[in-house]
């Protein structure tokens, strides 16, 4: 096979565009989170700090030539999507296991069938 014919066989299965649209939405949701952590976190749990150093924006913040602030907003936007995503796949996980749970009842008529059945055998 061509290293085309690979390539376009690797491009058009759908995990390359699962992915793409992974990667947009990801996008999109870091933005919500920097808007979240240096529009409304900063501001309301942090402005007492930062008036205390004299600084006006968490990313200010510095020791000297380190400017520590920056790192201290990333992580916390890290922390929020990490606690997030963490929220999400637990979720997901509870309904794949209730859907497990679901499949692997016996519905009475089944119950029923397998009794004929057993009563047929002897």
């Amino acid at each position: 096979m061509s290293f085309f014919k690979e390539f376009k066989t690797f491009l058009f299965r759908g995990n390359i565009f699962e992915l793409a649209i992974a990667v947009i939405i990801g996008a999109a949701f870091s933005s919500i989170v920097s808007s979240l952590v240096d529009d409304i976190i900063t501001p309301l749990l942090l402005t007492p700090a930062l008036k205390a150093a004299k600084v006006s924006e968490i990313a200010n913040l510095s020791w000297g030539a380190v400017k520590y602030g920056s790192f201290i907003a990333a992580s916390i936007k890290f922390m929020l999507i990490a606690l997030i995503l963490f929220g999400v796949l637990k979720t997901i996980k509870r309904f794949e296991k209730l859907e497990a749970e679901k499949l692997s009842e016996i519905t009475p008529t089944e119950k029923l069938l397998s009794e004929i059945r057993d009563l047929l055998k002897k």
